[in-house]
C-alpha cells in the first residue's frame, strides 16, 4: 500500500469513521453498503435544490450557492458514474452536518428570533460544527488529494483540485461572514440594537 494511505488512515475526520474503519485505507474502490446510494440522491438532492433556486430566487441572491452546487453535482456525478471515489465522496458529506445548524440559523432569522437564547446557543453550536465539518474536513480532502495524486489519474485529480480549489475560499468567506454576523457586531449595529 502506498505511503499516503497509510499516513492517511490517522487522520481520517469522525474518528475514522468508527461504523467502517476500513474506509479510510480506500477512499477510490471501496465503500460502506449504501454509500453509493447516498451519494446518489445526495447528487438528486442538490440538482433539485439548483432548479430550485433557478426558478424561485434572483440570481444575484443565489449566484453563490448556485455555484456551489454546481461543483458538488459534477465531483459526486463523477463518483456516482464510475462507482468509485464514493468513499471520498462520503468524507465530503461530512460538511453537510454543519447544514443543519445553518439552516436552523436561517429559520430563527426568519421567525425574528435573533436576540434569543436559543439563536445564540444555535451560533456556537453552529461555528464549532462549523470548524470540525467544513473547514476541518475539506482541509483533510485537500491533504488526501495531495498525498495520493499519483495514486488518481489527471483528469480525476483536475476536477478534486478544483473543486477544492473553490469550495475552500467559499467556505472560509462564509465563515468570516458568520463570525461577523453573529459575534462581531459594528458599534453601529449595537446601536441600532438598542434603540430597538
Amino acid at each position: 500500500m502506498e505511503e499516503g494511505h497509510r499516513g492517511d488512515k490517522e487522520h481520517v475526520p469522525c474518528s475514522r469513521f468508527c461504523l467502517y474503519p476500513g474506509l479510510p485505507e480506500d477512499l477510490v474502490g471501496t465503500h460502506p453498503p449504501g454509500a453509493h446510494g447516498l451519494v446518489a440522491v445526495s447528487v438528486g438532492y442538490f440538482l433539485e435544490d439548483f432548479v430550485d433556486m433557478l426558478c424561485n430566487q434572483k440570481l444575484q441572491q443565489s449566484w453563490e450557492l448556485l455555484f456551489h452546487h454546481s461543483v458538488v453535482i459534477v465531483c459526486f456525478g463523477i463518483a456516482v458514474v464510475l462507482h468509485q471515489y464514493v468513499g471520498f465522496a462520503l468524507v465530503a458529506l461530512l460538511v453537510e452536518i454543519n447544514s443543519i445548524f445553518l439552516h436552523l440559523r436561517q429559520i430563527l432569522l426568519m421567525a425574528n428570533l435573533v436576540h434569543t437564547t436559543c439563536y445564540r446557543l444555535n451560533s456556537i453550536i453552529n461555528l464549532g460544527t462549523y470548524v470540525v465539518f467544513r473547514i476541518a474536513t475539506l482541509a483533510w480532502m485537500t491533504r488526501w488529494l495531495f498525498l495520493n495524486r499519483e495514486n488518481v489519474p489527471l483528469a480525476t485529480y483536475a476536477v478534486g483540485t478544483v473543486g477544492m480549489a473553490i469550495m475552500t475560499p467559499m467556505n472560509i468567506i462564509l465563515f468570516y461572514r458568520l463570525l461577523r454576523s453573529d459575534f462581531f457586531k459594528s458599534s453601529q449595529e449595537v446601536q441600532q440594537d438598542k434603540e430597538k
